[in-house]
Order: C-alpha cells, then sequence, then structure tokens
C-alpha cells in the first residue's frame, strides 16, 4: 500500500515479535512506541515485560502505537512528555494519530533554571578553526558575497536585474567573491511608518547590510514606498567603506533600464574591495549556527535533530552561538527550555513569547496546533506538542542565554531563542539577519532547503530520504536506526559544518539554491 509519496512494501513478519526488534519505546513512562517497519495488522508485539499486544491496523513505519489501553481524555506520552490526549478510548494495539489524538491546553512547571548545568568549555588554545574573512567590524564571515538590497517589492525586479547581470564570465576576474545576490520580498508598502511591519522589515534588511557574509551592497527603491531608503539608512546608521552606502530609486534614475546601468556600475566599483577579502584560520568560537527544521517526520526527534543537538552543544562549548526558533514549534515543549533558562527574566521572556503566540493565533483565528503540515502527519507526527518536543532536541543540553525579538542582533554566546513563525523561510530570514553565518536544517521528508548568504547543511532523519534525495541531502541521519551512534554521525555533522564555513560547498550551494529564500516576517497571518 502507500502513504503519500511513501512506498510500504517491507512488512513485519506477521506472528509474535519483540518490540526491540521492530520498534522504539524512547521513555518507560510513554504511552505509545514508534514502528521502525510497517507492522500489519495482526503482528503480535510482545514487550519488555512479557505482555503482548496485537496490532489493530497497519503501522506505518515512524507511527506510533499505543502500548497499553488509554482511556478517552486521557494524556499519551512521548518523550515522556504529554502529546495530547486521547479522543476516543484507545485499545494497547492501536495506530495513534489525528484520528484519535488531539490537543488541548494543560499546566506546563515553568521551573526556571532548574536544569541549568556548567558548560564544560574548551580552553581557547585547544579550539578548533575554520577558514573564514574577518571583518573590520570584528565579526567573521563564512561567505564573500556581494547584495542588491531591495526596499520594496516594486524594485525586487530592478534589484534582480542587476544582481543577475553579474555572472561567471563578469566575476572570472574576482575568484574571491562567491556571487552578488539580490535580497528581494514581496513588502515594503502599504504598512504604517514605525508600525510593527515597518519595524520588522527594516530590522531584516539593516541586518543583511550589516552581515558578515555580505562584503558590501548596494541598496535599490522605488521612489515612494513606505519603507524609503533614507529612513531605512538613517534609522539604522548604514554604512560601508565608511560612508553612506550606495542608494537608489527607479522613479529618481529615469526609469527601470537606467537603474539597472547605475546598479551595474556601483557594483563595478565594490567588486575589487570585495575581492581583496582572503580567508584566514578563525576558532569556531565565531561561528553562529541556525537551528532550522522542516519537512519533519516520526524520526526527527529521534535521529537529526538530536545529532543537530550534540553538535549544537559542542559548537557552544568552543564559545561559539546557536539560535532557535519557530515559536509555534517549540509551543508545548517551552517549559524545558524555561528549566535551562540563564536567569529568571531570560525564562520569563521565552513565556511572555508564548502568551502573545496563543493571543495571536486567536486573534488571527488559527489554532497552533494548525501548525503540523500534510506531511508532517504523514511522516507519523501527530500535534504540535509531539511535534515540539522533537524540534526543542536541536538545541542541545547548554543552558538557554538569551530570547530575542525577531531578526535582533546576537549580542551574546551561546543558546539563544530568538522570535519567530513556524515557516521556514521566514524564520531563517530572521536567523540570518540576526548575524547567523551557518545554517543547519533537519528534515525527514526531504526539504530542499537553501539560504544565500549563508549556506546550509541538511540532514535527513532517515536514509529513504537521504538516499532518494542523496543529490540534494548533506548528512544521513538515519545510521543511528542502523546501529551508529549519535555522537559519531555528530562529529561527522560538526566536521562537515567546519568544512562548508571554509569554503566547501554545501548540497544547496552546488545546485545554486538560496537566492529566493529571504521573506522577512509580516504579522497578516503567517504562522
Amino acid at each position: 500500500m502507500t502513504l503519500g509519496t511513501l512506498n510500504f512494501v517491507d512488512l513485519a513478519p506477521a506472528g509474535v515479535v519483540t518490540l526491540t526488534d521492530v520498534a522504539l519505546l524512547l521513555n518507560p513512562l510513554d504511552d505509545v512506541a514508534v514502528a521502525r517497519t510497517n507492522l500489519q495488522m495482526g503482528t503480535v508485539v510482545e514487550l519488555a515485560d512479557m505482555s503482548r499486544v496485537t496490532i489493530g491496523r497497519l503501522i506505518p513505519t515512524g507511527h506510533k502505537f499505543s502500548i497499553r489501553a488509554i482511556p478517552e481524555q486521557a494524556p499519551l506520552r512521548r518523550y515522556g512528555q504529554i502529546i495530547g490526549f486521547a479522543t476516543a478510548d484507545i485499545a494497547a494495539g492501536d495506530h495513534v494519530h489525528s484520528h484519535n489524538l488531539k490537543v488541548h491546553d494543560f499546566e506546563r512547571m515553568y521551573d526556571f533554571g532548574v536544569d541549568v548545568t556548567p558548560v564544560d568549555m574548551v580552553a581557547e588554545s585547544q579550539r578548533r578553526t575554520f577558514m573564514g574573512y574577518k571583518r573590520p567590524s570584528g565579526k567573521v564571515g563564512t561567505r564573500n558575497y556581494l547584495a542588491v538590497l531591495s526596499t520594496v517589492n516594486c524594485s525586487a525586479h530592478t534589484s534582480k536585474a542587476i544582481a543577475h547581470h553579474f555572472g561567471p564570465e563578469q566575476l572570472a576576474a574576482f575568484p574571491n567573491v562567491d556571487g552578488v545576490i539580490p535580497l528581494t520580498h514581496g513588502w515594503g508598502c502599504a504598512m504604517r511608518t514605525g508600525g510593527e511591519n515597518y519595524t520588522l522589515l527594516q530590522r531584516a534588511l539593516a541586518g543583511m547590510a550589516n552581515h558578515a557574509n555580505i562584503v558590501g551592497y548596494i541598496v535599490v527603491g522605488l521612489g515612494c514606498e513606505t519603507n524609503n531608503i533614507e529612513e531605512l539608512v538613517d534609522n539604522y546608521q548604514l554604512e560601508q567603506y565608511g560612508a553612506r552606502p550606495p542608494r537608489m530609486t527607479v522613479q529618481d534614475m529615469g526609469g527601470i533600464r537606467k537603474t539597472i546601468d547605475a546598479g551595474v556600475r556601483a557594483i563595478n566599483e565594490l567588486l575589487p574591495i570585495a575581492n581583496a577579502s582572503v580567508r584566514t584560520a578563525q576558532p569556531i568560537s565565531e561561528l553562529s549556527l541556525a537551528l532550522q527544521c522542516g519537512g519533519s517526520d516520526g524520526w526527527s526527534g529521534i535521529t537529526a535533530n538530536p545529532v543537530l543537538g550534540r553538535v549544537s552543544d559542542e559548537i557552544v562549548r568552543n564559545g561559539g552561538t546557536v539560535v532557535l526558533t519557530e515559536t509555534p514549534e517549540i509551543y508545548g515543549a517551552e517549559h524545558l527550555l524555561t528549566r535551562r533558562a540563564a536567569s529568571p527574566d531570560v525564562g520569563q521572556k521565552l513565556v511572555a513569547l508564548i502568551r502573545w503566540w496563543e493571543a495571536y493565533t486567536a486573534r488571527m483565528n488559527v489554532e497552533i496546533d494548525n501548525n503540523p503540515s500534510h506531511g508532517n502527519k504523514i511522516g507519523g507526527l501527530t500535534t504540535i506538542f509531539e511535534k515540539s518536543l522533537g524540534a526543542v532536541a536541536k538545541g542541545g543540553s547548554t543552558p538557554l542565554i538569551d530570547v530575542i525579538g525577531y531578526a535582533e542582533p546576537l549580542t551574546k554566546r551561546g543558546l539563544i531563542f530568538m522570535d519567530g513563525p513556524g515557516y521556514d523561510p521566514v524564520g531563517a530570514t530572521g536567523q540570518v539577519a540576526s548575524g547567523c553565518n551557518m545554517l543547519a536544517f533537519t528534515t525527514g521528508r526531504g526539504s530542499v532547503f537553501g539560504f544565500k548568504p549563508t549556506p546550509c547543511v541538511k540532514l535527513a532523519t532517515n536514509s529513504t530520504t537521504y538516499n532518494r534525495m542523496v543529490e540534494d541531502m548533506d548528512v544521513n541521519c538515519g545510521a543511528v536506526l542502523e546501529g551508529v551512534s549519535i555522537d559519531a554521525i555528530a562529529a561527522q555533522t560538526l566536521d562537515l559544518i567546519i568544512a562548508v564555513a571554509s569554503g566547501k560547498a554545501s548540497k544547496s550551494e552546488e545546485l545554486g539554491v538560496g537566492e529566493d529564500e529571504f521573506q522577512p516576517w509580516n504579522l497578516g497571518g503567517t504562522v
């Protein structure tokens, strides 16, 4: 049979099988086990206590079945945490999914700081290094791009035309320049000056202008937009090489063609300066890693996210920074982060974000539990609580040092949480605008995400997806299900991140992905 895009032809044999052979029980408190293979109806699963449950219908790989009877309205646990409440009586061996499991609010204990443990920091003299671009500001880049920033959708075509002028032939004489990228978007007007959307857009654009992976830029507008160039430059005191950045509007220049010509001339003047940048050895304390997941499945919280969590811990141990985001995708698991808050103030900031999102989604007449997508559910995830509990694993185990607003600059090192929606391009835009110079992205269903100017390394949660999309996936975390340790895959992943930070192309970069993913957050209803 088929379910979505997965072909379930590998059924576990009927008869009596032991739980450890066909499923994973992640915590002794759990009410459900996760099928490692496709379990056919009638299969008898023997549990550790020698009791037996009979599978009542096909359980696809990555999906859950109950190991005990659960009465209607009772909570169900996975990872030792509540993932939802039964909407009907559930028998032992039943498939547990959207038809019999839903969320409703329940009290979570925000015990600030009770799980904080000191980080075993690596001595500065022993920290690993990567080959990066040290900027005059002190920031370190992993790429060396020039950028064309568009203030409004009306100047997007012009901005793209300027950037696309500089193909391989035009850049052949500038080998140290990774490219010229347009940073365009669908906003910039029909918004209140000084309002929330105006501020979020300007903050994101300013963050890109000041990004360590962007060595120079020009700003292009239409001329009559709310998000006008001069206010952007003045509000964020933008400058490069000691002067205000080159800026132009289509209206003042006399049309699209004349603006393109002027933009090309301005980039040509920046190319020799950009090409003078060279890579030098830098400690990995200068890495700021954005943590993302998309196209998640039932294995995300078991393989790829814990692998990335180990990588995050190692970067923090070396003095670096990791940034977790997507506030709707920690909902129901936020108490695990408040327990690691470095101070009550940090914990309170996170709780305040949760309360804001509850009010926001109510105002927009949507539910946070709408977040698991069609593909997430086909992959075995049922509720936002379950998805969140797997997603927070990307943040590892170190203390939560700070909670910041969307696209706000990073000012501290360690594990940071940034507010943002659960839509990958919008969340990643905020992380990169905040200063992240690397991005790691876990996926079970098979996301093809990339983000210029910050290279993206993709971690597949299962071997099926990795092998099917090997040209797009950088790391196969499915090997964890085949006996390879999480620590071993984490070490491999950190090696790759350091290599990519030093100039090795990630899979998404080889395919040229990443030009269209700059999408600043607009509060109209993005969840």
